[in-house]
C-alpha cells in the first residue's frame, strides 16, 4: 500500500465532537470518526461551494482523490445523523495551512 500524501487543511475545528441529544435517555450508538482532511473536503465542497478541481489544489491532492475524501466524509456524516451516532473529528494525514484567506 502506498503511503498517504500529506493533505493541506486551512480550517482546524475547535470543537472536535458532536454528540446527539437523545430524548429517551439512552446513550448514543458507537460513534464515527471524520479525519481532518475529510472535514476540510466537506467544508470546501459543501460550505464554501468550491469546485472539486480548485478544492483539490488547495488541499494538495488530485481531483479524484478529493472526490473520494469528500464521499467518505459524507457517508460517515450521514451514518452519524441517521443512526444517532456521535461524530468525532480527529486524525488524518494533514498539515494545517496558515496564511491570508483567499
Amino acid at each position: 500500500m502506498r503511503p498517504k500524501k500529506t493533505r493541506w487543511v486551512k480550517c482546524h475545528p475547535g470543537e472536535r465532537c458532536f454528540r446527539p441529544l437523545r430524548e429517551d435517555g439512552k446513550k448514543a450508538a458507537e460513534g464515527v470518526c471524520i479525519t481532518l482532511d475529510e472535514f476540510e473536503a466537506v467544508r470546501l465542497a459543501d460550505l464554501e461551494e468550491m469546485k472539486q478541481e480548485a478544492a483539490a489544489r488547495l488541499m494538495g491532492v488530485s481531483r479524484p482523490t478529493f472526490s473520494r475524501i469528500a464521499a467518505a466524509a459524507r457517508k460517515k456524516i450521514a451514518d452519524g445523523l441517521v443512526n444517532i451516532r456521535e461524530i468525532k473529528i480527529e486524525g488524518g494525514c494533514c498539515s494545517i495551512k496558515t496564511g491570508p484567506k483567499k
